[in-house]
């Protein structure tokens, strides 16, 4: 039985990112899951300043070991104006400042999504590229658009084909660890 923990990279309290990581590690049945609301984390913005000034708070700390005791990652990134959400590349300046490897070893399953038609798919392709520099492995990846049409509170993904695809990622994600 693998550890895995799942947040999204936004910290909005209606994330539909966080929507999509919840629905999905709700599929899972014979792991252990730690899911993660990353409106209860909130980082101040990262300076050089700060860090040397305060350090490392005690929640990015935290974060980092749970990063450290998982086996592997379910995130869902955001987007904003094509490219990630300020709060996400914040999240990864902080944890690489305290540990550059930060993902060393970790399998993910990397996902996206956006009320619109490119499903966020900028910030889906920031993250396969700058995640593997931490150290992770990007298992696969999955990007859901129009996420008010394909997808529903109670249901989750409602078009046959996107949820065969998440279905198939997931499965494949799991199959890793």
């Amino acid at each position: 039985m693998a550890q895995i923990l799942a947040f999204a990279g936004s910290n909005s309290s209606t994330s539909i990112n966080y929507k999509l990581v919840k629905y999905t590690t709700g599929l899972i049945t014979d792991h252990d899951i730690q899911l993660l609301n990353m409106s209860n984390f909130p980082f101040p913005m990262y300076s050089e300043d700060l860090e040397k000034e305060k350090g490392f708070s005690n929640s990015l700390v935290e974060l980092k070991d749970d990063i450290r005791n998982a086996d592997g990652l379910i995130i869902s990134v955001n987007e904003h104006n094509g490219g990630p959400s300020a709060y996400y590349k914040n999240l990864l300046d902080w944890l690489s400042r305290l540990e550059r490897k930060f993902l060393t070893d970790k399998k993910v399953l990397l996902m996206s999504c956006s009320p619109g038609g490119r499903g966020a798919i900028g910030s889906l392709e920031y993250s396969q590229n700058i995640l593997p520099r931490y150290g992770a492995e990007i298992v696969t990846s999955f990007s859901l658009a129009n996420f008010g049409t394909n997808f529903n509170q109670n249901q989750g993904i409602t078009a046959v084909e996107l949820a065969t695809k998440h279905g198939d990622a997931l499965e494949e994600f799991l199959s890793k660890l």
